[in-house]
């Protein structure tokens, strides 16, 4: 049995007796997003009508044809992999616990996502959304008191990350081609939804919007039956919107499917892969899936992952969105804001290590 903390308490996942399989192709769809820059709404829903599908059954997919040029990608893993290939010492200058916001390094072991698993064997490092590096922002001085309070800039991590010259650089090069991305993709959920292509969009001016970069060194080989089962990062769901996660070649991220069962994302060259989070799932009144996941890294070299987590304005309260309710379907949840979302999650779900 799988226990899985939440908001609202304690659930509960049966599994399969089964070892894990890689995913077959029916089962984790690849969409070719290129056309999502099409001018022609045939196109952009066409993609938005594969997405409804994959969110609906399954709450993963892989996207190709982003559009997110590939030496902006590897810029970002060499900035990381120098980042993390530092002593220890040094890293201690960005730590997160130095931080307000929590925005920096997180140590390896510091970290147990879920108490019925292992520590969390990784180390990772965080920037949260600023609208000083913004492409959309025209004047950060003109934002509304309301949005600038729901801010958790990332001051601290590029003084204390001075020392590699190129590393601000280059993660905000890769923060900036996720946020266009996914302000572009919302407006696909949009569509998918049967909601105006806009509906999204103010409620995402803002956003919630997030980098990790994540280092997973090979899991312990040591294990028994008395002990906590090893992860690199422990079964969980995400938090708002949706996700889109960079994966290298070593492979290592498992979601949980409806059977029961742990199923490997295999890396696909040139994609990322998407997972819906909570809070979508909460605003679809469940028709769209945030699925369980989690990482193992089981190869003898070190594994790395980039994820971009996507959101609401901190200010934005939403309810179970129009187009999801009907007389057969009343909606199930009340409108909360994201702010207060967010924070009743990490109040419920946060474990020290």
């Amino acid at each position: 049995m799988l226990k899985l903390t939440t908001a609202y308490g304690p659930v509960y996942r049966k599994v399969r007796n089964a070892a894990p399989r890689d995913a077959g192709p029916d089962e984790i769809p690849i969409i070719d997003i290129t056309s999502i820059w099409s001018e022609n709404l045939a196109d952009r829903q066409h993609i938005a009508d594969q997405i409804y599908d994959a969110a609906t059954t399954i709450g993963f997919f892989y996207i190709k044809g982003h559009g997110i040029p590939d030496d902006v990608i590897q810029n970002a893993l060499d900035a990381a992999k120098t980042f993390f290939h530092q002593p220890e010492e040094i890293k201690q200058w960005v730590n997160q616990k130095n931080c307000k916001f929590k925005n920096g390094w997180y140590p390896p072991k510091s970290n147990r996502v879920n108490e019925t698993e292992s520590i969390d064997h990784r180390e990772s490092f965080g920037i949260r959304y600023d609208p000083l590096y913004d492409p959309d922002v025209e004047d950060v001085d003109a934002i509304p008191e309301e949005i600038r309070r729901g801010f958790r800039v990332n001051v601290y991590c590029w003084v204390q990350t001075a020392n590699l010259p190129q590393f601000k650089e280059h993660v905000l090069a890769y923060w900036r081609s996720c946020l266009s991305l996914a302000r572009r993709l919302i407006r696909i959920f949009a569509l998918a939804l049967r909601l105006p292509e806009d509906y999204f969009d103010k409620m995402t001016s803002h956003p919630d919007a997030a980098v990790a970069l994540n280092y997973y060194p090979p899991l312990p080989s040591h294990t028994s039956e008395d002990e906590l089962e090893n992860v690199s990062i422990g079964s969980h769901t995400d938090l708002q919107c949706f996700t889109m996660l960079w994966q290298d070649q070593n492979g290592g991220l498992q979601l949980f499917n409806r059977d029961g069962e742990w199923i490997n994302a295999v890396p696909i060259e040139g994609t990322l892969v998407v997972n819906i989070g909570d809070y979508m799932m909460r605003i679809t009144n469940d028709r769209f899936i945030s699925t369980v996941h989690r990482a193992k890294n089981f190869k003898s070299c070190e594994r790395c992952s980039m994820p971009f987590f996507f959101g609401f304005n901190f200010n934005e309260t939403c309810g179970v969105l129009p187009s999801c309710i009907d007389d057969v379907h009343p909606a199930k949840y009340e409108p909360i804001s994201c702010a207060e979302w967010v924070r009743l999650r990490f109040e419920k779900t946060t474990l020290d290590a």
